[in-house]
């Protein structure tokens, strides 16, 4: 599937609460964005690890303008509407061998986002398959509402080791099978996760949660990154487009961002770390 999405892929997506692949950038450019991944990672920075999994794009240009790629947003609004804010994104990387894994969840059970008119994309920097801890999901599950608890287990990537409290039929799960430049959208709703990766090829993938402009943040007002469009409501504080790489204004502003998340979604618990 390569670009705008058609009435058939809107109306699937409706119906199953995903559609994949979706092509959103074209293997060359896939291929650079993994290098410019790797290369941060290669600097070893103190706090680079927590960056990548909390809203990257307010610290690095490339991801702020990945987001707002039309490549990648205009198959967005087909499903959530002309006007798009960016929530947050965050890396989910899994090395050769690693034994990180994300247990099944809903994320609209976390978010305090209403309505439920929110997304993700998830797009493969590598590839993204089976064998390498691709994403799982349950086709149609994001029409009814889970118990969770929190397992906070060492190897989930989850922040709290969130998890559904039923029994999961994983007879049911599709996997969500990725090349580099593919992208997957996916319902706030729906039940997913991913295994660990037992091969020797590494799978990193970027997450961007989209919202149409008229969801609201329960319990506070945050930030997020006008996407496409005009931002029609004003229930969030824009984001600004970093002026450098990891340069220390926009390191700040990223973390004051944070704390507005955590103080709302974490209202009454430790908040977890960036």
């Amino acid at each position: 599937m390569v670009g705008a999405l058609t009435q058939t892929d809107v109306d699937r997506y409706r119906r199953d609460g995903y559609i994949a692949p979706v092509r959103a950038i074209d293997a060359e450019r896939a291929a650079d964005l993994l290098a410019r991944y790797d290369a941060f990672k290669g600097r070893g920075e103190t706090d680079g690890n927590a960056v990548l999994r909390s809203k990257p794009h307010l610290v690095f240009p490339w991801l702020y303008d990945l987001i707002r790629d039309p490549a990648v947003t205009g198959p967005v609004s087909a499903i959530l509407g002309p006007n798009l804010l960016a929530w947050g994104s965050s890396f989910f990387a899994k090395p050769a061998g690693d034994p990180g894994f994300v247990s099944w969840h809903q994320d609209a059970n976390y978010w305090g986002l209403e309505p439920h008119e929110i997304l993700t994309a998830w797009i493969a920097f590598s590839p993204s398959r089976r064998e390498n801890g691709c994403m799982r999901v349950v086709p149609g599950s994001q029409a009814k509402a889970f118990e969770h608890r929190d397992t906070f287990h060492k190897d989930n990537l989850l922040t709290r080791g969130q998890e559904i409290s039923v029994e999961v039929d994983e007879d049911q799960a599709a996997d969500i099978t990725l090349e580099p430049g593919e992208m997957s959208l996916h319902h706030v709703g729906i039940v997913h996760g991913s295994d660990p990766n037992t091969s020797d090829i590494p799978r990193i993938g970027f997450a961007v949660r989209y919202i149409a402009s008229h969801v609201r943040q329960t319990g506070g007002r945050t930030t997020a990154t006008l996407a496409l469009g005009e931002d029609t409501h004003g229930h969030f504080d824009l984001e600004p487009r970093p002026e450098a790489e990891y340069g220390p204004a926009a390191l700040v502003f990223r973390e004051a961002a944070l704390a507005r998340q955590h103080a709302v979604l974490f209202a009454g618990a430790e908040a977890p770390a960036g």
